[in-house]
């Protein structure tokens, strides 16, 4: 019998039971989608992650101490804070050879205030070179300059997500606002950034001179800073990485080089893509759970529909059938299930993913690869667990069929 003959006889049998053929499918559709989707949502998440880090600015090392040592987790409970200091920032910027830009980062929270309007928002500490690292531009006003950090001037540039909560349509520039009761002038507006990885917005910040928020915000015995540093080139960055990491054991004789942490984005990025892929992969793999059941149920019904279909078999084995046709008849009915249920499935898990993509706002892909995984699995599993009914149906004894009732 032709290859042709046996893909029409199986599409006819298939037919012939709408309904269960599509419940069989079900477990299929289901598992492909499940897997399609939360490939997708994988995949953004890690595209969201690399923005990120690629928002942050240009060849960028990030500089602090590593408070998960022993020795920095004693000096926090003494009261002693942060290892280093505004001096190390300095000698990084002048000494370190490959080195762009650097600023000192403060991070604390308050309680902002302009008339009747009240914000919660993060507050940094920074020194001009920030908003270069950073690339950091206005939408309104200036950014700080040299001459208010250095007279520690009470004055600050602000988000997007601040100015609209506090002013609504007003704008912004020039004018006075309170943070934690200490007046502040507004002499910026910065361009909206949007959320980052973590789902924290990023135009929530007030950002203001390193000098002030140390003297008028931050407790001196509390004070935890970290350093951002701009290398000159992306090839020499891991060159002034070391080189700042060997200037800091210089400055604080007697401390290792556990105590310090030198990243770059490429150190942030590998362990940002290693979580992203070990959660892609594990929500995968539970999704596969629903393939394996679904590959369960073809087998199921694939056996219910041999021992309905016994004396059909006999017939036709009786004129001229060999086992081999009736084992690809049923092996073809199983891939056939499994075919049109992965791209019923890719269909549903596409639709998915743009849901999912439009209610949480991220950038969701469905990559082809994980199209072409999905009905590799699919033809898989309806081989797989289609071989055992096929097999049976094959070996029937011909007599025993025609005589079945």
């Amino acid at each position: 019998m032709s290859l042709i003959n046996i893909f029409r006889i199986a599409l006819r049998s298939l037919a012939r039971n709408k309904m269960r053929t599509f419940l069989t499918m079900l477990g299929i559709i289901i598992g492909v989608a499940a897997v399609i989707t939360m490939l997708a949502i994988g995949h953004g998440a890690k595209k969201i992650v690399d923005d990120q880090i690629n928002s942050m600015g240009t060849n960028v090392i990030i500089v602090s101490s590593n408070f998960s040592s022993s020795r920095n987790q004693a000096r926090a409970e003494a009261g002693t804070g942060n290892l280093i200091e505004i001096e190390d920032v300095d000698a990084i910027r002048n000494q370190v050879d490959g080195v762009l830009y650097a600023t000192p980062v403060y991070n604390t929270w308050g309680q902002l205030k302009y008339e009747g309007q009240n914000w919660r928002s993060g507050i940094q500490g920074v020194d001009v070179d920030f908003f270069s690292i950073r690339d950091m531009q206005t939408s309104s006003g200036e950014v700080l300059n040299s001459t208010q950090v250095s007279n520690s001037m009470k004055v600050c540039v602000i988000g997007q997500t601040v100015a609209t909560n506090l002013f609504g349509d007003i704008d912004p520039v020039d004018k006075i606002i309170r943070i934690r009761n200490t007046p502040f002038k507004v002499v910026g507006v910065l361009k909206a950034k949007g959320q980052n990885s973590m789902g924290m917005d990023q135009d929530d910040t007030v950002i203001a001179p390193y000098t002030t928020v140390y003297t008028r915000l931050l407790g001196n015995r509390w004070r935890v800073m970290m350093v951002l540093v701009s290398a000159e080139s992306k090839d020499r960055i891991h060159m002034v990485q070391q080189d700042i990491l060997d200037l800091l054991l210089n400055r604080h004789r007697g401390t290792t080089s556990e105590e310090f942490m030198v990243r770059t984005q490429t150190d942030i990025a590998q362990a940002a893509d290693s979580v992203s892929n070990t959660m892609t992969i594990l929500l995968a793999s539970i999704a596969s759970i629903s393939l394996l059941v679904g590959g369960i149920g073809i087998m199921n019904i694939m056996l219910v529909s041999v021992t309905e279909r016994i004396k059909e078999i006999g017939i036709r084995m009786a004129v001229g059938a060999r086992k081999r046709d009736v084992l690809l008849q049923f092996v073809i009915e199983a891939v056939m299930i499994s075919i049109f249920g992965g791209l019923l499935g890719i269909g549903l898990g596409t639709g998915a993913a743009r849901i999912v993509a439009q209610s949480m706002k991220w950038s969701i892909a469905v990559t082809p690869w994980s199209v072409i995984l999905s009905v590799v699995f699919s033809v898989a599993i309806g081989i797989f667990f289609g071989w055992y009914p096929a097999r049976k149906a094959a070996n029937l004894n011909l007599i025993d069929a025609l005589r079945y009732e």
